[in-house]
């Protein structure tokens, strides 16, 4: 007995007593952008990084936390350094020392950073202190080496209470300096888990960067017995084994009465209905089999992906376009609720005509108000859009995105259900003379922060990039605060990890506001969403409309008249008089320049949306001069003067944009 505790002992205290060797293995990750601009040898920038690295070790060993910045712009480099929060000053500064050795050799963009075990180096051109920026990564040689669990619905929901309480610890008590670590008991097991975050960051930012990264562990990790998800504000990670080297935070689960009883019953309920459709849909392989090879290629890569990223959804989407109940990710709804709540679909609660359906409000029991979106039955078109959009948003969980609420789904009736945006969407404001007198500066401004961030997400922070394609006002909805929130994902596209660009042969959108290279090529990017931010941004601005603009003797679009005005230094007369009450000219004119910026014709000029963050949120930054805005598209087709019936609408192709 004497000697089974004396081996217990060992394999627990040895561990503890490597773990410093750590801070000289290998890197987790590297992050240097191929997208980014690069360095050139004995160049400024090269120089005043050098600095910086020799800096950070002494300079972080201290704390456990350092940033700084060298140099003068347009070579000012500013750089970053972070220590996990359990280990000494020897071992920090030795981390750090690896980190940037190791940074150096391996990048040459002016925009790197790299993840050791216990530490982690940035630094950038731009100046991102105490900039949220959430971009999450998973380290799949550390994730994928991981044993499942063997009760995985159970296994999430007390791995989620611990991963909260510790988020919380390391966000709102100033003693735990945004480090935290915990345990709770997992039937005969114990999880682990650390939280950490920069310390530029507020205790808010902390908290929701945490909450993003535990929502990710979904994605990378879900019934694994440990991993890891890294990003340049905080990490988290969590292992059946103590990893770490300090005492912790010992949680218990609240287990309620029959919450054993209850899980199981999710399990049979959800897996069984699969496993039948499993059988049922056996027998239509060869069919199946037929119809992906009639597929073309840029849609079969699409679904790989969209399936990719369905694997631990609520919902799962059968070859043959049924969608079926998956986990418990997305709630499924009664059709008779749905239909209660909307006074079985009532003209009355009719909100307007979407893209694939109509949308009406509804009441649920709970007095809880809703939008229900609810699939035309003759549109195959719009059966596509709602596999996409519930594939998509299922997972996509961001303040200035909408809201998924559920999915109601029996026989023909294919329904939506989102929160409720009160204040409708922004085209409602910036177009209508009346309403726009309740947009002063600030809230207009508050507005596109919001699309910035919801664009930032999609881009760089979910999981994978996400392509909007159909970014517009009317796709903007606000809620009672007049936030902003993107909406209708029908025609998004999902980029691989490695995907910077890609075509399509079914060009989708709305004139006005699709990028030049996206409506007569069928080329789209990241760039082109930034493209239709940029004219978004130039509407607010002017309140006018690009679709259908024309100045006589001016300009054809409203593009062209923002950068003549630019040009000739008369910028204040494109600006409506109504943001002027303000008294904040300059920080309108900067969202001018930002918007022209965005609609450049070359895409590989326009910015991305991270540096639209850091150009809104940094004064001292300087914003480069625009080029020549792109030319306007020949043909311009406003929305509203097509007809909802046109049965060819759903079968044009590159020489027919589709419109929305």
């Amino acid at each position: 007995m004497e000697k089974d505790v004396l081996l217990i002992m060992l394999f627990l205290i040895i561990p503890l007593f490597l773990l410093p060797i750590l801070a000289s293995a290998d890197p987790i990750s590297i992050f240097c952008p191929n997208d980014s601009r690069n360095y050139t040898h004995n160049s400024p920038f090269e120089n005043n990084l050098k600095q910086l690295l020799e800096l950070l070790p002494s300079n972080t060993s201290v704390t456990g936390f350092y940033n700084t910045s060298i140099g003068d712009n347009p070579d000012t480099v500013y750089g970053q350094a972070l220590c996990r929060g359990d280990f000494n000053s020897t071992v920090c500064q030795n981390c750090i020392q690896n980190a940037s050795q190791e940074i150096l050799s391996q990048c040459t963009s002016e925009d790197a950073m790299i993840w050791f075990e216990l530490c982690q180096v940035r630094y950038s051109y731009q100046m991102f202190f105490s900039l949220m920026v959430y971009a999450g990564k998973y380290p799949d040689d550390q994730n994928n080496l991981e044993l499942n669990v063997s009760d995985p619905v159970l296994f999430d929901v007390v791995l989620k209470y611990l991963l909260n309480n510790i988020s919380n610890e390391a966000a709102y008590d100033p003693s735990k300096r945004m480090f935290a670590t915990g345990e709770i008991k997992f039937s005969k097991d114990t999880i682990y888990g650390l939280v950490q975050c920069t310390r530029d960051m507020s205790g808010g930012n902390c908290n929701s960067c945490l909450l993003s990264a535990i929502g990710d562990l979904e994605t990378c990790c879900f019934s694994r017995q440990g991993g890891i998800v890294l990003s340049r504000n905080c990490n988290v990670r969590f292992a059946m084994y103590q990893f770490y080297n300090t005492s912790s935070l010992v949680l218990t689960y609240p287990y309620s009465k029959g919450a054993k009883w209850k899980t199981w019953m999710v399990v049979v309920v959800t897996c069984v209905p699969l496993l039948v459709l499993a059988v049922l849909s056996g027998s239509c392989a060869v069919y199946h089999r037929r119809k992906k090879r009639t597929q073309p290629d840029d849609e079969k890569s699409q679904n790989a992906l969209l399936h990719e990223l369905a694997r631990p959804t609520g919902v799962e989407i059968t070859e043959d376009g049924e969608l079926v109940p998956g986990s418990e990710d997305l709630h499924f709804m009664n059709l008779l609720t749905i239909r209660a709540a909307t006074d079985d679909f009532s003209d009355s609660n009719k909100l307007g005509q979407g893209g694939f359906g109509t949308v009406y409000k509804g009441v649920l029991p709970d007095g809880k108000e809703v939008a229900v979106k609810r699939l035309s039955r003759r549109s195959w078109q719009g059966l596509q859009e709602l596999k996409n959009e519930v594939i998509l948003i299922a997972k996509l969980q961001h303040r200035n995105l909408v809201k998924l609420l559920g999915c109601g789904i029996e026989g023909e009736e294919k329904l939506l259900v989102y929160e409720f945006m009160p204040n409708g969407s922004l085209d409602f404001f910036i177009f209508d003379s009346e309403r726009r007198t309740q947009l002063d500066w600030k809230t207009c401004y508050n507005i596109i922060v919001g699309i910035t961030r919801g664009l930032l997400y999609l881009h760089e922070d979910s999981r994978l990039k996400i392509i909007h394609r159909d970014l517009k006002p009317s796709n903007v909805l606000l809620d009672n605060e007049m936030v902003a929130k993107i909406s209708d994902f029908g025609m998004a596209r999902i980029f691989g990890e490695n995907q910077n660009i890609a075509n399509t042969r079914r060009v989708v959108g709305t004139y006005g506001y699709m990028a030049p290279e996206y409506a007569m090529e069928g080329v789209f990017s990241v760039k082109s969403d930034v493209f239709s931010f940029g004219v978004i941004l130039l509407e607010i601005i002017s309140g006018k409309k690009n679709s259908g603009f024309y100045l006589t003797g001016h300009a054809q679009t409203l593009l062209a008249y923002a950068w003549r005005l630019w040009t000739e230094g008369k910028e204040l007369e494109f600006v409506d008089p109504l943001l002027m009450v303000s008294g904040q000219t300059i920080e309108v004119l900067k969202c001018m320049h930002i918007g022209l910026l965005c609609v450049q014709e070359d895409p590989a000029d326009r910015p991305t949306m991270t540096s639209v963050v850091v150009l809104l949120g940094n004064d001292s930054v300087a914003l480069p001069q625009p080029k020549h805005p792109a030319l306007a598209i020949a043909r311009v087709i406003q929305t509203d003067q097509l007809s909802a019936t046109n049965p060819s609408i759903n079968e044009l192709t590159l020489s027919n944009v589709s419109p929305r």
